[in-house]
C-alpha cells in the first residue's frame, strides 16, 4: 500500500498528489512514469512522474479527474493509500547539453514537461519554456515552470493570460523572429503536438514528442498503443513514450484515441449513475 502524504487541487478536477514510494523516488528519471491501481477491484492506468524527493521517499504525480478510474483517485484524500504502484516504467528523456531547447505543454501536458524542463536546465541548457490552457483559470505549474526556465511564455485560447491564441502561434513567433532552437519538447494534446510539429518539420528544428495520452496498460502487452513512427510499428509504454515528432503518424493516433471513448464514457456513468 502506498500512503497519499499530500494533496492540492491545482484548477478545477486537476490534482496534486504526493505518494510514499521510497524505492520508486530514487530511481525515478524524467519522463518515466508509473502504473497506479487505486483499489483491488480498479483498472491500471499510467501517470507521468512529476517529480520525486528521495530524502522523503515520496512521488508527486498531477491528474487529471476525467474518467472512472482518476475520478476515484481524485476523492482520496491525505491519509488513504493506493493500492499499487509500479515503476519507474518507460524511457527516460535524452538529456544533455543541447543549447536552446523549447519546452512546450498544452493542458495537464505542463505537469509532464516539468520535469523534462528541469532536468534539461540542470545539464546547462537554455530552457524557454511554452504553457498553454483555454483560460487562466486553468493553467497550472505556472511558478514551478517560471523557476526552472530561462525564459517563460503562456498562451491562452482566450487571451485572459499571456499570449491569446495557441503555442504553435508563440513558437512561430520565435523562429520569424530568428531565435536560434537547438530542440523543442513537447506533451500535451495529441493535435497540439502534431501541430507543434508541422511548425517545426519545415525548418528542420528536432522535435520531441511524449506520446503520453495513448498509454493504457503500461506494459506492451494490451496493444492499445501501438503508434506508426517512420515506417516502424512502435508501442508507446515500452518503446517510449518518447518520439520524433516529426515521424509519427498523428491522424492514426488520434484515430485510435477513439478506441475506448464509448467504453469510458459507461464507466464514468457506472461511477455516478443517474438518478
Amino acid at each position: 500500500m502506498y500512503d497519499i502524504t499530500e494533496k492540492h487541487e491545482l484548477s478545477p478536477n486537476v490534482f496534486l498528489m504526493k505518494v510514499k514510494a521510497p524505492r520508486i523516488a530514487r530511481k525515478r528519471k524524467a519522463g518515466q512514469f508509473a502504473i497506479l491501481r487505486v483499489r483491488d477491484e480498479g483498472e491500471r492506468f499510467p501517470l507521468t512522474l512529476v517529480d520525486s524527493d528521495p530524502d522523503e521517499g515520496t512521488l508527486t504525480l498531477v491528474f487529471q479527474a476525467v474518467g472512472k478510474s482518476t475520478m476515484m483517485l481524485g476523492k482520496l484524500n491525505v491519509g488513504d493509500c493506493l493500492t499499487d504502484l509500479v515503476g519507474p516504467l518507460g524511457k527516460p528523456t535524452h538529456i544533455e547539453k543541447f543549447g536552446h531547447v523549447v519546452c512546450i505543454g498544452g493542458g495537464v501536458g505542463i505537469a509532464c514537461v516539468y520535469p523534462i524542463a528541469k532536468a534539461m536546465k540542470e545539464a546547462g541548457n537554455r530552457v524557454t519554456s511554452i504553457i498553454s490552457a483555454r483560460s487562466k483559470e486553468i493553467l497550472t505549474l505556472r511558478e514551478e515552470m517560471e523557476a526552472t526556465s530561462d525564459e517563460l511564455k503562456i498562451a491562452t485560447d482566450d487571451g485572459s493570460l499571456g499570449f491569446k491564441g495557441f503555442p504553435t502561434d508563440v513558437l512561430q513567433q520565435m523562429i520569424d523572429a530568428g531565435e536560434k532552437i537547438d530542440l523543442v519538447v513537447t506533451v500535451g494534446p495529441t493535435i497540439m503536438m502534431k501541430f507543434i510539429a508541422g511548425v517545426t518539420r519545415p525548418h528542420n528544428i528536432p522535435t520531441v514528442a511524449s506520446l503520453n495520452p495513448i498509454m493504457v496498460d503500461g506494459t506492451g502487452m494490451c496493444g492499445g498503443c501501438r503508434i506508426t513512427v517512420g515506417d516502424k510499428t512502435k508501442f508507446v509504454c515500452v518503446d517510449g513514450p518518447e518520439f520524433d515528432a516529426h515521424l509519427v503518424d498523428f491522424d492514426e493516433l488520434m484515430s485510435r484515441q477513439k478506441t475506448y471513448v464509448d467504453a469510458e464514457k459507461q464507466a464514468v456513468e457506472s461511477l455516478n449513475p443517474k438518478s
